[in-house]
């Protein structure tokens, strides 16, 4: 725990049972619990704290050849989309990691799936927003879906974040212009308590789903923002410790976000002057957030990716990563995607647990 002298232990193998489970040993201080072939969990009760460690059920290490600096899953599981420092975007199996589509020769640093059912539109509409960035929006770091995906979100480097018609390949309008890079954006359906503004103008009739949005925006500035997606008007502003870099909604009520010096906050949108909590694991960047069942899934720049659920008593890591950054993480049911510097997909299942 933060403030307190770290604890240093040791776990041994010392052989293997008929039917291949690892007979583990800890250290004084530590005690092993429940032991399977993929996951150890392990316990300090002198702190009271508990952390099942699961291996990763298969790894993809041929989809890219430099590292995977995003990727997401579709919404029926089958398919994966990555980008890569190697200049390319492939779409592959999320089965077996076999490629299906790519495209090379693009600086892409970001990716998602929309809802529509046809894959061929969901890659399409990220294509057409990719060529309307290099005519307005320079630097895209994230993207977020508005409902099915007949519009898109961006934010970039020059401080901006921009609604996108995929139909017409055109720019709906700024939502906000922030005068520092935004570096990750979510948008969700807003708390009926909040007051969310009122457009100064009528919205275009291409303008789809954006009534009772929310957008927040992870600033470098240390600034977490809200907005009014189809009023653009401001809702809050939230000062952090450092740079937030990542965001996400638990609910419509509550909404996490992460910073380069390691802190994730969870704030209520209805009274953003105090966090409800702050999580600290470490001191390296928070570099994703998802939301998960009734919790949630962070992962940093020291390698650790890690979950957090109400109905658990431990903390479940996903290991392998070692020391590279888990740039962004997906998940699909009960299974969880990672990407990482090393270049290589991870696809963990939390179905045995």
């Amino acid at each position: 725990p933060p403030g307190k002298p770290t604890l240093y232990g040791s776990v041994t193998r010392r052989g293997l049972s008929s039917d291949g489970v690892p007979d583990i040993a800890a250290s004084e201080g530590f005690v092993v619990g429940e032991v399977t072939k993929k996951s150890i969990l392990i316990s300090c009760p002198h702190e009271n704290v508990s952390t099942k460690f699961l291996a990763p059920y298969t790894s993809f290490c041929r989809i890219h050849q430099k590292s995977i600096t995003c990727l997401d899953i579709s919404s029926g599981g089958g398919l994966g989309v990555s980008t890569s420092t190697d200049g390319t975007m492939k779409i592959w199996q999320a089965a077996n990691g076999e490629i299906r589509v790519r495209a090379s020769g693009l600086d892409v640093l970001c990716s998602a799936w929309s809802q529509q059912p046809s894959s061929a539109w969901e890659t399409w509409c990220f294509s057409c927003v990719y060529e309307q960035s290099l005519w307005f929006h320079a630097g895209i770091l994230d993207t977020a879906i508005v409902d099915r995906g007949r519009n898109v979100l961006s934010c970039s480097r020059d401080g901006t974040a921009r609604l996108w018609d995929c139909g017409k390949s055109a720019c709906l309008g700024i939502i906000a212009d922030c005068a520092s890079p935004v570096n990750g954006i979510a948008v969700g359906t807003a708390d009926s308590s909040l007051n969310l503004g009122t457009p100064e103008k009528p919205p275009s009739e291409r303008e789809v789903g954006t009534e009772g949005k929310i957008l927040l925006l992870a600033r470098e500035d240390k600034k977490l923002q809200g907005v009014g997606l189809q009023s653009r008007q401001p809702v809050f502003l939230f000062v952090g410790s450092d740079a937030f870099n990542c965001c996400t909604f638990l609910s419509s009520t509550y909404i996490l976000a992460g910073t380069q010096d390691g802190n994730i906050y969870q704030l209520d949108v209805r009274n953003t002057n105090a966090p409800v909590q702050v999580i600290h694991r470490s001191g390296a960047p928070v570099l994703s957030l998802l939301p998960y069942q009734d919790g949630f899934i962070a992962s940093q720049g020291d390698g650790t990716c890690f979950i957090v659920q109400q109905d658990l008593d431990y903390v479940l890591d996903l290991t392998e990563a070692d020391c590279d950054p888990v740039y962004k993480v997906a998940s699909w049911e009960r299974e969880i995607y990672t990407c990482c510097r090393d270049g290589i997909v991870r696809r963990y299942q939390l179905s045995d647990l």
